[in-house]
């Protein structure tokens, strides 16, 4: 059988209220809270995010090829799968592909991984957004971000996927031009009659019916929607009760776009038992329904973070002036700083290993870790006496930080931190997602991939380091 081998999951810390928003602009607003990339993210440090936590305790270098999945690549000209099965030090011969520009991108992806599972290979499939609705606008309001990641497999295979159906139409409700920032969206009558109310309803009966069942013989049914309800009156039509329908998070989260239906899928998984069946319905440009059945092995499945730990863990609250500083949404005064140089990208060919999975050095006489890589043991002066060790993964210690003001920052001040790897190993680079008195030497820290500047039209990512946070 084939199916999901494993899933994982990444919502921002950061929250804005939305009724924050409307008070910002005199009006009363809507309840709930959308979930908001740091200024240093994008879908593609996001996807990264959930394909680690996917990941974690799995052997990486066993995956066959990664997917990524979304409307809001950082690139109009570059795969962002690349980079992912960088990080995840895949091998060099893995498929890598971006499916992107609809809202069932993820599942499209995942239909796609599906067919080469059922060949015995293990595809990992990341599907990550950050759309953007005009200000003043119901898409502000609603729009959130977030990513999920599922590996496909025809082993230890935690939810089998028993069939599927798609349909695809060209079909106008929400698009976004090339040169365009912001979604556009027609008139609701129109698209929730003509696509919404329609397309979802004909796949979602037509793969219960390839598959043998009826509702009541589903613990969950997962639907994409527009807004927090959306979903429930489709539900009622294909013959769900109240309780089986899963909530799609747009309340907690926002409506994260593409990556909406499978973080309410992986917040099914965490909690079915074996045996139950759950059918996941997309919508856009037409509709995928693909119906699973959880199987006796995810109770075998390494524990990680998924969707659990960030809706019910702690948040960070911020302003919408902080939110509309994060997305370049008004005309700030550049930095009176030398403006940065762009990178050398030979040398960053040279040290993708580095950059993009950590790789540093131990010394095969004291084993004494080290990073960057180095020729010589800062422990024992040995020469020419390293093997490759990789750090990505390993808890840290804060050994001394400091606060900087005068750097320039969307988010000031840029914390710069000294840290102590788990095993040995030390790193000196910047903090993200802290709160200035949260900052304490000892304190426990981990790593996440992060964009740390763009000059001359071309970003750069490395490692950051955050707080641990417990759940």
């Amino acid at each position: 059988m084939a199916g999901i081998v494993a899933f994982g999951g990444y919502i921002p810390w950061s929250r804005l209220e939305r009724k924050a928003i409307k008070e910002a602009q005199g009006e009363s607003g809507l309840p709930g809270a959308k979930a908001v990339a740091n200024f240093d993210e994008d879908t593609l440090t996001m996807a990264v995010a959930a394909a680690l936590d996917c990941a974690s305790g799995l052997d990486t270098s066993r995956f066959d090829g990664v997917y990524f999945a979304g409307t809001t690549s950082p690139f109009g000209e570059k795969l962002v799968a690349p980079t992912l099965a960088g990080v995840l030090d895949m091998p060099a011969n893995c498929r890598t592909m971006d499916i992107l520009g609809s809202l069932r991108a993820g599942s499209s992806a995942l239909l796609a991984a599906l067919d080469a599972a059922r060949q015995g290979q293990q595809m990992l499939v990341a599907v990550s957004d950050s759309r953007m609705g005009r200000v003043g606008g119901l898409n502000e309001l609603l729009f959130g971000d977030g990513a999920a990641a599922f590996l496909l497999g025809n082993e230890n295979v935690i939810a089998e996927i028993l069939d599927y159906e798609s349909m695809s139409v060209d079909f106008y409700d929400n698009w976004r031009l090339a040169e365009s920032r912001f979604v556009e969206t027609w008139e609701e009558r129109f698209w929730y009659s003509q696509g919404y109310g329609r397309f979802p309803l004909e796949v979602g009966k037509k793969a219960m019916q390839k598959a043998g069942l009826k509702a009541e013989d589903f613990a969950k049914v997962v639907i994409y929607g527009m807004k927090a309800k959306d979903h429930l009156s489709l539900a009622a039509k294909l013959g769900f009760r109240p309780e089986q329908v899963a909530d799609n998070l747009i309340d907690v989260i926002g409506n994260t776009g593409s990556a909406c239906g499978p973080l309410a899928l992986i917040r099914v998984l965490e909690t079915a038992k074996p045996g139950d069946k759950v059918l996941w319905i997309t919508y856009g440009d037409g509709s995928d329904a693909i119906v699973l059945q959880v199987t006796e092995a995810i109770h075998d499945l390494p524990p990680r973070r998924g969707v659990g730990g960030y809706v019910e863990g702690p948040v960070h609250p911020i302003t919408y002036g902080k939110y509309l500083r994060w997305r370049n949404l008004l005309p700030w005064e550049a930095p009176r700083r030398p403006p940065l140089v762009r990178p050398s990208l030979p040398d960053r060919t040279r040290n993708l290993g580095k950059i993009l999975a950590l790789r540093g050095s131990r010394c095969r006489v004291c084993k004494t870790p080290h990073f960057p890589p180095q020729r010589v043991c800062v422990h024992c002066q040995a020469i020419d006496q390293m093997e490759e060790y990789s750090f990505k993964g390993r808890g840290a210690r804060l050994v001394t930080y400091t606060l900087d003001g005068l750097a320039f920052s969307p988010d000031p001040p840029v914390a710069l931190t000294v840290i102590d790897f788990e095993g040995g190993g030390r790193l000196v680079c910047q903090a993200t997602d802290y709160e200035a008195d949260e900052l304490s030497i000892g304190l426990e820290l981990d790593l996440t991939f992060r964009r740390l500047f763009a000059a001359e039209g071309l970003p750069v990512y490395f490692w950051k380091t955050i707080p641990r946070r417990r759940l």
